[in-house]
């Protein structure tokens, strides 16, 4: 049996394809809250991005993770949310 070929993903904070086992996934769910899924299988509307600071960075300041949610992240959720990423990394 041939092996299964794993999904491709986009960092939303640099733009490159990678396979979806290697990218943080950040999920917006149904009542509008939007955090880590360490998991990668939350139910809900979700982004990508490496597991690299650099990334994570650039996808919160352009808002390009608010876009790829389709919401908006206040300052207050911007930092909240950098934090949990910021602590998935070290973890």
């Amino acid at each position: 049996m041939p092996a299964r070929r794993e999904p491709e993903r986009t960092c939303v904070g640099c733009r490159a394809k990678e396979g979806r086992r290697d990218l943080l996934r950040i999920v917006r769910s149904s009542d509008g809250l939007v955090r880590v899924d360490p998991s990668g299988s939350a139910h809900g509307r979700g982004a990508y991005v490496h597991r690299e600071r650099d990334c994570a960075r650039a996808a919160l300041a352009s808002g390009a993770l608010g876009r790829a949610l389709r919401t908006g992240l206040g300052p207050e959720e911007a930092a909240r949310l950098g934090r949990d990423i910021e602590g998935e990394l070290q973890g």
